[in-house]
């Protein structure tokens, strides 16, 4: 089994910017504004050839209260699951209360803790590192995370507590190595997701973070009634049934107008990311209150990334009869462009209905995904022509010849004729639905891609030099018969 090291400290300490450094990459979100991690965030890592995960945690103040209190609670979840825990204390704000405070209940856990001390660059590192060991939790371990310096040695003293456990995790192969060195590739917990990524979208607090612990049975992820409370997008990989899902829980998007904040725009790119990174995209809307532009927005984005998704309107049960009603005659109305995506009406606090994503999650991603041969393509294609003939333009009818698979997850069709720049919007929506409905596809966008391919038995021009040259040819020709009869 890995080791596994849990960051903890007071808000904007410098957390994740040492958890970025040891696992290699850059996807805990790093500005200078306390309060910015509120979840656990996992990622492997290795170092001297030594394997572990590090638990990126949210700050404790030990005066936490509402969102602050729930973040603490998840803080204190990351400690016990930790076997080591790197407590981090900033040099430039010198000991105070709270550090006091967490240090006190880490003597209670009994777990082998390390101090700390970051941003210890520009001063005299002795006089600054000094009042921290009035804690009394052994040596102090200076550094700056931001520059990597000291994190080589802190980490060296780490292992060795772990081969003091019996801790010992077999390396990478070398060719999968991470390293320790900065310029090497990212290691990022994108790579290790594994099977099918849902990415769990919506506006804030439509109920993300409560759909995501629903599908995973436990508390993993930061519930709390304000809108906003995800702010990184959290990489999950869970089993169900025998089959391997990660789950991507976003932050949520927010009209522009009511972004004031970095930690938001932050948060809304990484959002999109997460989007661009899914295989299946679980739209979650707010049924209490209907369909808004914001959610068109957002469906919208979804289609032109070319990622499958299901739409979901969260809690259902808690709706009168007859705004139900209201509300599905709101989604006839304006989701009839995405008439090719299942729709469900669930509760993600209780449960209801939950399970049965899955289903649409699976279809989905098999029709994003599934290969279609050239000869059944172009069979599709000249059904559809034979119904509903192209058009005519200037004269000529557009012929449609056959057509080729170009991709997947979206779909591509690539359709070969003439004239293909002509075909008019309206016969190019026929084509889409009577591919789509021929391929039985679900839940997942379709691209057709037209090419205009040359007639092969078209006369070829020639151009002015080549009927220059053609005619001093027959010239010359002329010449050598007149010789030729002379003699």
């Amino acid at each position: 089994m890995l080791p596994v090291i849990a960051l903890v400290g007071r808000p904007n300490v410098g957390k994740s910017t040492l958890f970025n450094r040891l696992t290699r990459f850059r996807d805990a979100l790093v500005a200078d504004f306390a309060g910015l991690t509120r979840d656990r965030k996992y990622g492997e890592a290795e170092w001297s050839e030594q394997r572990f995960i590090c638990i990126d945690t949210g700050g404790l103040s030990g005066a936490e209260e509402g969102i602050d209190g729930v973040m603490a609670e998840q803080s204190l979840l990351a400690i016990q699951e930790a076997n080591v825990i790197l407590f981090l204390v900033d040099c430039r704000a010198g000991l105070n209360a709270f550090d006091q405070t967490i240090a006190n209940y880490l003597r209670t856990v009994g777990k082998k803790t390390f101090i700390v001390a970051n941003k210890v660059d520009g001063h005299n590192q002795d006089v600054v590192i000094a009042p921290f060991y009035e804690m009394g939790l052994g040596d102090i371990h200076p550094i700056t995370a931001t520059h990597g310096h000291g994190v080589s040695r802190l980490m060296q003293e780490v292992i060795k507590e772990f081969s003091k456990m019996g801790l010992e995790a077999p390396t990478l192969p070398k060719e999968a190595s991470i390293g320790a060195n900065d310029d090497e590739q990212d290691n990022n917990q994108k790579n290790s997701a594994k099977g099918i990524k849902i990415a769990v979208v919506g506006r804030p607090n439509v109920g993300k973070s409560s759909l995501v612990n629903r599908l995973l049975g436990e508390d993993r992820v930061v519930v709390y009634d304000m809108p906003g409370t995800t702010r990184d997008s959290i990489y999950i990989n869970y089993e169900r049934r025998g089959k391997t899902y990660t789950i991507i829980d976003t932050a949520g998007i927010r009209r522009r107008k009511s972004i004031k904040l970095t930690i938001e725009k932050f948060s809304i790119v990484k959002t999109l990311q997460a989007v661009e990174d899914a295989n299946v995209v679980v739209l979650l809307l707010d049924a209490s209150e209907g369909i808004v532009d914001q959610d068109l927005h957002l469906i919208g984005h979804v289609i032109d990334t070319g990622r499958a998704f299901v739409v979901a309107l969260n809690k259902w049960d808690g709706l009168e009869q007859e705004f139900k009603q209201y509300v599905k005659n709101e989604l006839g109305r304006r989701l009839r462009f995405i008439d090719f995506a299942d729709i469900h009406f669930i509760s993600a606090l209780h449960g209801t209905g939950v399970g049965h994503l899955y289903d649409s999650i699976e279809k989905a991603y098999a029709s994003a995904t599934d290969q279609f041969s050239t000869n059944h393509l172009t069979n599709i294609l000249q059904m559809a022509v034979t119904e509903h003939q192209p058009p005519i333009v200037r004269g000529h009818r557009i012929k449609l010849r056959y057509a080729h698979a170009g991709g997947h997850n979206p779909p591509i069709i690539v359709i070969h004729g003439n004239q293909t720049s002509d075909i008019p919007n309206h016969y190019i929506r026929y084509l889409e639905k009577t591919f789509r409905r021929a391929l039985d596809l679900h839940g997942t966008p379709i691209r057709l891609q037209f090419k205009t391919s040359d007639n092969p038995y078209r006369k070829t021009h020639l151009t002015d030099r080549q009927k220059t040259r053609q005619r001093r040819l027959k010239i010359s020709q002329s010449f050598k018969t007149v010789k030729k009869r002379n003699r």
